[in-house]
């Protein structure tokens, strides 16, 4: 049976790209044959990508692309918060976000059939799950491609923003883009707050109406109150503008004479129900299980 060398093992992980560990065991099991010890970790590393697929992705990032009037949004899933610092998920994540703007793929399925690296967007993502170990989803994406202006912003890596817009300052994109990071509006106008939101609110305020024991002209008055003001917190043109409180942001953009056209905004993990770990258990169990081994 073939030695295998330090220098074997550092020759398939820099193919591969896989951990250490993996790609001794690969050489040692091919006895010493680099080819087929790639197509051994390429066996395995699909493996841990399909073992790790059921596991709950809530965390991730979301990276923005944009080349002249083209903008992309993407976010890209994990397990851990741990993983979201890694240089080749980040990486990862940066290039599906160009690959987006620069193919406009119809769909996440289109954009994992999409080539990259030798392969497929998902034979890279299978690879990168065996390399670190957690599932990663491509969770959603957006592009917008506009004869207008695009201006995005990220807080950190887990509030994405892009904004289509017409002004001749492009300052104006970029701090409208910051304020929806902040404020969080849910439309760009009053007559866009979807319905299902509305109905709620209205049925909160109804509760506290009747909670409060006001005649019914008075209670009528105070639900029609209370959606109203939900309906202007939530959409972008009649927010308070966070760089000026005294403005909305529609008189600020009319100041300007600049207007805005659209928005997306993400947030990484929204609405995806994440997994209480007990972690005290979870230790033990690895303590056992170490034990066992």
């Amino acid at each position: 049976m073939a030695a295998i060398t330090a220098a074997m093992v550092g020759e398939l992980r820099a193919k591969t790209d896989a951990p250490m560990m993996e790609c001794k065991r690969a050489l040692t099991e091919a006895e010493g044959d680099m080819e087929r010890a790639e197509e051994i970790l390429r066996v395995k590393l699909g493996s841990k990508a399909s073992k790790a697929s059921s596991r709950v992705t809530a965390e991730g990032v979301v990276s923005s692309y944009i080349v002249g009037g083209v903008a992309s949004l993407v976010e890209v899933n994990c397990e851990t918060d741990f993983v979201t610092k890694n240089d080749d998920f980040i990486a990862f994540a940066n290039t599906l976000a160009k690959l987006v703007a620069e193919h406009n793929p119809a769909d996440v399925a289109a954009l994992a059939a999409l080539p990259l690296d030798g392969g497929t967007v998902e034979s890279v993502r299978a690879a990168l799950i065996g390399k670190i170990g957690e599932n990663m989803s491509i969770r959603r994406f957006t592009r917008f491609e506009t004869a207008a202006k695009v201006a995005s912003y990220l807080h950190g890596t887990r509030i994405g923003v892009v904004v289509e817009f017409d002004a001749a300052d492009e300052q104006i994109g970029k701090d409208v883009a910051m304020h929806i990071a902040a404020m969080k509006p849910v439309s760009l106008s009053i007559d866009q707050v979807p319905a299902d939101l509305i109905a709620k609110e209205r049925s909160v305020a109804t509760l506290k109406a009747e909670e409060s024991g006001k005649a019914p002209e008075f209670a009528t008055k105070m639900i029609e109150g209370a959606v109203q003001k939900f309906l202007k917190e939530v959409s972008l043109l009649n927010q308070s503008f966070v760089k000026n409180d005294k403005q909305t942001v529609e008189q600020m953009l009319l100041a300007s004479g600049a207007s805005v056209k659209a928005f997306t905004m993400y947030v990484v993990g929204e609405g995806i129900e994440k997994k209480q770990d007990d972690f005290a258990a979870e230790v033990a169990a690895q303590v056992a299980a170490a034990k066992q081994a």
